[in-house]
């Protein structure tokens, strides 16, 4: 399983330049105009309802972290600030590739490039960020606040926010003051070797209603996993594979460099512009896995295996006001590279000594040659969006959000599946020495009308209600697969030409598309100005999708509807705060992904099943001193088989606990405590049942891999 690069950071020796100019101040960090601050240090102003509202009175579960205890929790990525957040979970094979999860929402996704779409959006500032595979790992510096909204947030966010939404507030350019700082950080891996981290800011005004804010980065991770010096015989050819050339300790070190810039402009008193820059390279090298069998934190990897992913975002805010509406437009293009190699030889191992494959791969002289397997791949992503929003006077009794969302967002997918030296009838046509070749592209579209409305029935209780209307339109299209002399998956299913430059033919040309809506009702009474109780039933949803193999149909969106009922109080003054919810989960047509034939991936929605949770969060901060506690708990079961699916003979009968135990493992990662239930499909038949926990955290086998 992999290990979060965090899990075991410990700081070694801290080196804190503190670099400041005279009048350091924190920019304004709303994504909307400021409201009146506020006159009390524990209150935090959040954004997450396109509104500026103090925490305390947002009907919602949300949790933030505002500048200050980001820089005093020593928070610099994504895996730091998670760990603060009770209802959320994570997973991560590797840097920039992160699953996240709210209140136990995981059907078992294996990330593959044709799977689902994440049940978590991830926004940066107003722009979605979030791609096909998983977030990006954004450095966080110079950040005003990280909120994280638990559960369905359908009406104001859609699709991909189906069971919560994380959003990173960067401070925003300043024209009054001209402020700057810088950072410096020594830290080490228990186990591991030494990192370090640069990181500097600096606000400039250009003119009265014109500044430019710059931030820049640089971080040294260093490695905590050891690759072990050993060699393997292949049974059937006798060929002898040694890594010694690849051994070392710390292997899996990491380097990024970023930066971003801000510009902002008030065009007047009612109109602000504000464009940004933000761009991040990450070079990593080595695996993130620690293997079974060989002690903690140790594996042997018998190819070179590491990435560079790169990546930037151009994005532009509107705000202003026609006449006494608010209007916002936000605007973003993201472009990203990731280029990387991978060591696939347990699987060509563990493949001939069960069924002697290594048989079958020969030279074009008909000698044997090694069956040894590796992964060379580009995966190319771009994704749109714009987002153009009214909202009415809040200080109205009635008062309404309307607005209109759209997104489009590609993968071009390359990757080379490779064994040296094999012989040309078997090499896929075009490349060198490929076994397999996946080379497609795929094209997700969303499009969106919402709109919530607010009546304050008493000056106490009020009601909400909201619609999001939605349509996704989404393809695949190219090739996947052997040789036509190898197998029958890949040039002999072609049914037509090439349609993308470095494929043979295309075996993969759908497409699927829908229209539904989700909705939102929320009923808040305010007990004081210190405390409220809410109700909320929410709709959320992710859209469906294409199952490349041509046999199977799309898959369709699933929806989680969600009952809730919360508090928010603030007591001694406003001096302690305890917040808390307790929920019930229905998740409906889950889009479960497991490993069929030939070992791809597919996609079915396979039944039903129902989430009961609380979660807490208690705070006190008085005299510059925060004490703060927090937690969940989730019990999740299967309320509909998946073997009517999976299995659509359903002439299978299970042991219903013996299946609960070995198909459904509770995953724990190293660097947070909670345990987080995730639902995984060791084949094709799960009957309803409790999820019970496995002995220990489950780390698949090398040989368990999605093409």
């Amino acid at each position: 399983m992999a290990q979060p690069r965090t899990g075991h950071r410990a700081a070694f020796a801290a080196l804190l330049l503190g670099a400041a100019w005279p009048g350091i101040a924190h920019a304004q960090d709303a994504a909307t105009p400021a409201p009146a601050p506020s006159a009390n240090e524990g209150d935090i102003i959040v954004t997450a309802t396109k509104r500026a509202e103090n925490l305390q009175r947002v009907p919602l579960a949300i949790q933030a972290i505002g500048e200050e205890r980001l820089d005093q929790l020593q928070v610099s990525d994504f895996a730091d600030y998670v760990q603060f957040l009770p209802s959320v979970t994570f997973q991560t094979a590797a840097p920039g590739f992160a699953k996240i999860y709210f209140r136990g929402v995981a059907s078992g996704e294996n990330a593959n490039h044709s799977a689902s779409l994440p049940t978590v959006g991830i926004y940066l500032d107003e722009q979605p960020i979030t791609t096909i595979q998983g977030a990006l790992d954004i450095h966080v510096y110079d950040v005003a606040r990280v909120e994280a909204l638990a559960g369905p947030q359908g009406t104001l966010y859609g699709a991909s926010s189906q069971s919560g939404t994380i959003r990173i507030i960067t401070n925003r350019p300043d024209p009054d003051r001209f402020e700057g700082g810088a950072n410096g950080e020594i830290n080490t891996f228990s186990g591991g070797s030494v990192g370090y981290t640069l990181e500097s800011f600096l606000n400039i005004p250009l003119a009265s209603n014109v500044a430019l804010r710059a931030v820049g980065y640089y971080v040294q991770d260093g490695g905590y996993i050891d690759n072990l010096a050993n060699f393997r015989t292949y049974p059937t050819s006798g060929i002898i594979q040694s890594n010694r050339a690849l051994a070392r300790s710390n292997y899996n070190d990491v380097e990024t460099v970023g930066g971003r810039l801000a510009l902002g402009v008030d065009l007047d008193d009612r109109w602000t512009v504000t464009g940004s820059l933000i761009g991040q390279i990450t070079e990593a090298d080595g695996s993130f896995a620690q293997q079974r069998g060989l002690g903690r934190l140790n594996t042997e990897q018998y190819n070179p295996e590491g990435g560079r992913d790169e990546w930037f975002q151009a994005a532009l805010t509107v705000e202003g006001r026609i006449g006494n509406w608010d209007l916002t437009y936000a605007g973003a293009y993201l472009k990203r590279k990731v280029d990387g190699e991978s060591d696939y030889s347990d699987y060509a191992y563990f493949y001939d000594s069960l069924f002697g494959y290594g048989a079958y791969y020969q030279d074009n002289a008909g000698n044997l040659v090694s069956p040894n397997q590796y992964i060379q791949f580009t995966d190319r992503y771009t994704k749109q969006s714009h987002e153009i929003r009214l909202a009415s006077p809040q200080e109205n009794r009635l008062r309404a959000i309307v607005g209109f969302f759209y997104q489009r967002q590609t993968h071009n997918i390359e990757q080379n599946y490779i064994i040296d030296n094999i012989a040309d009838v078997i090499t896929v046509t075009g490349t060198d020495s490929n076994i397999w070749l996946t080379k497609q592209l795929r094209i997700d579209r969303d499009y969106a009308l919402f709109g919530e409305v607010t009546f304050d029935i008493t000056e106490r209780l009020k009601v909400l209600g909201g619609l999001r209307v939605y349509r996704y339109d989404n393809s695949l299209e190219g090739f996947f697969g052997y040789a036509a002399a190898f197998g029958s998956t890949g040039e002999r299913a072609c049914f037509g030409p090439p349609q993308l430059e470095g494929t043979p033919c295309t075996n993969v040309d759908k497409s699927t598309k829908d229209t539904d809506f989700i909705h939102k009702l929320n009923l808040t009474y305010e007990f004081s100005d210190a405390a409220l109780a809410y109700f909320t039933w929410s709709k959320g949803f992710r859209p469906g999708g294409i199952n490349r193999r041509g046999t199977l149909p799309p898959y369709g969106a699933d929806e989680l509807t969600n009952f809730e009922v919360g508090w928010k109080t603030s007591w001694l003054d406003r001096r302690l705060r305890f917040n808390g919810a307790v929920y019930h989960q229905k998740w409906d047509n889950i889009q479960l992904s497991f490993l069929g034939a030939n070992g791809l991936t597919e996609i079915r929605n396979a039944g039903n099943a129902r989430i009961n949770g609380v979660e807490f969060d208690i705070g006190w901060q008085q005299n510059g001193l925060t004490v703060s506690a927090g937690g969940s708990y989730n019990d999740a079961e299967i309320t509909e088989d998946f073997c009517r699916i999976a299995n659509p003979l359903g002439s299978v009968k299970l042991n219903k606990e013996k299946v609960s135990r070995e198909n459904f493992n509770t995953r724990r990662d190293a660097d947070q405590p909670r345990w987080q239930p995730e639902a995984r499909c060791a084949g094709y038949c799960v009957a309803a049942g409790r999820l019970t926990p496995a002995e220990g955290p489950v780390i698949p086998p090398a040989a368990a891999s999605a093409r």
